[in-house]
């Protein structure tokens, strides 16, 4: 749980002056934290936790975490799409919660 916490710490130091918050439910945030440590761990590479990686660096390129949506997905819904990271009127209850529509193109789920 240390290396959970030391990850948490370290991504929301780089991410906050950025704008980019984590979503205010603790719960869901830390799990999502595991979900990536884990990705690291078994790819090499931090996967966003809520799409299949295909376990190729280049080709999940896209699905590294931060993913190439967020800041897309934050601009128009103030989440993105996993829900780990929001805007700071979204953790405030300033803008509705809205469903995320997934943007990654369909040709590169390995469907």
């Amino acid at each position: 749980m240390k290396d959970i916490e030391l990850l948490y710490n370290s991504l929301r130091k780089i991410q906050e002056p950025k704008g980019y918050f984590f979503n205010r439910d603790q719960q869901l945030t830390m799990d999502l934290m595991k979900e990536l440590y884990a990705n690291r761990h078994r790819y090499g590479y931090m996967s966003c936790p809520c799409r299949l990686a295909a376990g190729d660096r280049e080709a999940d390129r896209d699905i590294v975490c931060p993913c190439a949506y967020r800041e897309a997905d934050v601009v128009e819904y103030g989440s993105c799409y996993c829900g780990l990271y929001v805007s700071r009127a979204w953790n405030d209850g300033a803008i509705a919660h809205a469903y995320v529509p997934e943007r990654r193109p369909v040709e590169k789920m390995g469907l």
